[in-house]
């Protein structure tokens, strides 16, 4: 049995009115779906909306929001039509995945000078400038208020992805620090399992061709993590402080 256009309209409209959808575009989208489903299936697609509304509705993608009623319906509507039939009802699938862009060529370390060229036309100014040095140190020279020492940077880590490969020649950093700052780590730095930590100002040395780092505090893990024991009370202390104070309140 033929369903007439007088029939299609009403139920086109009559579905509209129960979504609340007022625009051109959502009731052109219900006239398409009602001449592909036919009336008795869309009101039955109508029928399941009202269900899942009563059930506390669905989300949308990523859950910031509920969907309208209209949006349940076009959503139950696109799960019970496939291909060419949701196609001729809702158009082409914009919220297929695009081509994924071929991958931008990663920058070659040789090439870098070129870009070097183009950014110093304008140079930015630093106003603040620190290295942070882990490791064991070399051979220890002192001379004066001044104690010497040199370190070589080991493998590069990983890096983040598009990043250029440094080099692999390993740069050498010259560190110098005052006497009365290495005093503190001088025994400490004797245990072979404890590793300095230097925080300096870097500079390039280019007569060394290696680094020179000011060093500004220095300190070593084990005692970096013997101070944090110190400054953390276990909680058996806390609680015995705690009942202390109590009883000469």
């Amino acid at each position: 049995m033929d369903t007439s256009p007088d029939d299609i309209t009403a139920t086109v409209n009559a579905i509209a009115q129960q979504l609340g959808e007022t625009e051109t575009m959502p009731i052109a989208i219900i006239g398409r779906l009602v001449r592909q489903l036919g009336p008795a299936a869309a009101w039955d697609l109508l029928q399941e909306t009202q269900l899942v509304e009563a059930r506390g509705g669905l989300l949308v993608r990523g859950g910031s929001r509920r969907r309208t009623p209209g949006g349940v319906f076009f959503h139950l509507a696109r799960q019970q039509l496939v291909g060419a039939d949701r196609r001729r009802v809702f158009g082409p699938d914009s919220r297929q995945k695009k081509p994924a862009r071929p991958p931008a060529p990663s920058l070659e370390w040789a090439d870098r000078l070129a870009l070097v060229q183009e950014a110093q036309q304008q140079i930015g100014e630093a106003t603040t400038m620190k290295i942070t040095l882990i490791g064991r140190p070399g051979r220890v020279v002192e001379r004066g208020e001044v104690v010497l020492t040199t370190l070589r940077g080991g493998s590069a880590p990983a890096l983040p992805k598009g990043l250029p490969t440094p080099p692999a020649e390993p740069t050498t950093y010259i560190v110098l620090i005052a006497r009365k700052q290495w005093a503190k780590v001088a025994e400490a730095i004797q245990d072979p399992d404890d590793v300095l930590i230097i925080e300096g100002y870097p500079t390039l040395d280019p007569q060394l061709r290696g680094i020179a780092v000011f060093t500004l505090n220095v300190t070593t893990k084990k005692l970096q993590a013997a101070k944090r024991q110190v400054r953390a009370p276990s909680a058996l202390e806390q609680g015995h402080g705690q009942t202390q104070a109590g009883e000469t309140g």
